[in-house]
């Protein structure tokens, strides 16, 4: 699904208003009834109570005098709180239909008018913010201000129409005081900041309506951010053929793991095998390598010269070298220590190996801020940060990472010329050509040791099946976190291990794929 910035909006209002000769008086009659029609079907018994409807000067407000005329329709008790002098253009042409229809409408001018709305917003049933939409730029204050105060002390569900007043609807981040609300109802494509946090806390539950825009127009807008859903993994997720052997499904080089350390590997290799690679070979120090056979049968080892401090040495390049013959792809990182010796041993497969990589845990604290290795990669990369490790990229703080993530990962991709996919609740993707995608699966309970690792093995998988390192990469993430969703419904919110999010996987895909066959 696709994810609008404000001035994407505007290019299509415009195009359907100049290419389609749509009429604004239409869209927003199609928006106020769409909307009436959500808070109808979810909050009937508490329309009983009746309905405050807060409007702006704009076309929000406008959408909100066209709620406030089909409600009133319904028998519903309407009060309207208007919060500007006058009403212009569409919304105008609103403000004449309910001043016939008879609906009461105040004016709220300034704090002196606002004692009326305290009491209404206590007795309500439903409250509609109608203020701002998208297209707000500066903090709510004086009236707008005390207003916000007033509804988010009510304790009637708040609605808000489009945008929650005071949200940015392209950062998620609060313009000054925002109002809380517990549904959403916004035009024609969700915006960004609504899936994002921490705007996903103000916007509570999302509802999109269809407001009669054409794609074309939607098109024309020339979107490139998308908010995956299950539609996006149907339509990119490939059946297998019949006749596929293991070797048709790519050999996954996972390279992990150190002395303590054996664990990364092992879940490395377990997402890479539960994520349907053919064939998947640890290469670990040495020492290790006995614990890593045992741990997972399934996978292939083979043992790397080791340092004093149980990690690889510098000395295992040419073997690890070899070892990447016949691979389709490989993961590097998990578990293999940060001594100089690994250190310099990562940065020169990351840069020399031709086959794609996901770069992932100790992997970039060896690149750091040396941008120059994965720029110059021989083969295409995928680095995984949390935002501790972006911080390390970006040469920032992990407080700067998360004050704007779509920032981060942005910059993370354009420096790098990889594929970014930046960790934590509503992981964020990026490509160096400006793509973005947000992923709205996942839960608190993956906040636990080794869910990385599951993933760095999974989008591994991916990419050795042939798949983009874009397309890898947003399977990888979107089934992780719908994996670890099952097992959280399963056992409990928290608690769960890396490795049974990995043993769901198989039941993730059955939804995908059960019934389609693909034939060569």
């Amino acid at each position: 699904m696709l994810l609008a910035t404000s001035k994407e909006m505007q290019v299509i209002d415009q195009s359907a208003a100049k290419d389609f000769a749509i009429p604004s008086l239409i869209l927003m009659e199609n928006a106020g009834r769409g909307a009436t029609d959500l808070i109808l079907r979810n909050y009937k018994e508490r329309l009983a109570r009746g309905v405050v409807i807060l409007v702006g000067p704009g076309s929000n407000g406008g959408d909100g005098l066209v709620i406030a005329r089909s409600l009133f329709q319904q028998g519903v008790k309407t009060e309207i709180f208007a919060f500007c002098r006058e009403f212009k253009g569409d919304s105008g042409v609103n403000y004449q239909i309910v001043k016939a229809f008879g609906i009461p409408i105040k004016w709220c001018l300034d704090e002196g008018d606002l004692p009326d709305l305290k009491d209404a917003a206590e007795d309500a049933g439903v409250i509609v913010d109608a203020l701002f939409g998208t297209g707000l730029n500066r903090p709510l204050s004086g009236v707008f201000e005390v207003a916000v105060e007033l509804v988010n002390a009510s304790e009637a569900p708040v609605v808000s129409v489009d945008m929650p007043s005071g949200l940015s609807s392209d950062t998620g981040r609060p313009i000054g005081p925002v109002i809380m609300a517990d549904m959403t109802v916004t035009m024609a494509l969700p915006k960004l900041g609504q899936v994002i946090y921490p705007g996903v806390d103000y916007v509570g539950g999302l509802e999109v309506i269809d407001i009669g825009i054409p794609k074309a127009a939607v098109r024309k807008a020339g979107i490139k951010t998308l908010l995956l859903d299950r539609e996006f993994v149907t339509e990119t997720l490939r059946p297998r053929p019949p006749e596929g052997h293991k070797g048709t499904f790519g050999h996954v080089l996972v390279i992990a793991g150190s002395r303590g350390k054996s664990g990364a590997a092992c879940l490395s290799a377990l997402g890479a095998l539960r994520a349907g690679a053919g064939l998947v070979t640890v290469a670990c120090p040495v020492g290790i390598q006995p614990i890593v056979a045992q741990g997972l049968k399934e996978a292939m080892t083979e043992g790397l010269e080791e340092g004093d401090d149980g990690s690889v040495s510098a000395n295992a390049l040419a073997r690890l070298e070899s070892l990447l013959a016949g691979k389709k792809a490989a993961v590097i990182g998990p578990g293999l220590g940060l001594g100089d010796d690994v250190r310099q041993f990562m940065c020169e497969i990351i840069r020399t190996a031709p086959v794609p990589m996901v770069v992932d845990a100790d992997a970039l604290t060896a690149v750091g801020a040396d941008h120059e290795i994965l720029m110059n990669a021989r083969g295409p990369r995928v680095i995984t940060p949390h935002p501790g490790e972006a911080a390390r990229l970006l040469g920032c703080t992990s407080a700067d990472v998360q004050r704007d993530r779509v920032a981060a990962v942005k910059m993370l991709s354009e420096r790098s010329r990889a594929i970014a996919v930046l960790k934590g609740a509503r992981t964020i993707i990026s490509a160096p050509d400006g793509r973005l995608a947000v992923n709205p699966t996942g839960n608190p309970g993956m906040a636990a040791g080794g869910m990385g690792d599951i993933l760095g093995g999974i989008i591994g998988a991916f990419l050795a099946q042939g798949y983009s390192p874009w397309d890898a990469a947003l399977l990888g993430v979107f089934l992780h976190g719908q994996a670890a969703d099952r097992v959280a419904e399963k056992k409990g919110p928290f608690g769960y291990l890396a490795s049974e999010v990995a043993e769901e996987l198989p039941g993730v895909f059955r939804e995908y794929i059960n019934g389609r066959i693909h034939h060569c």
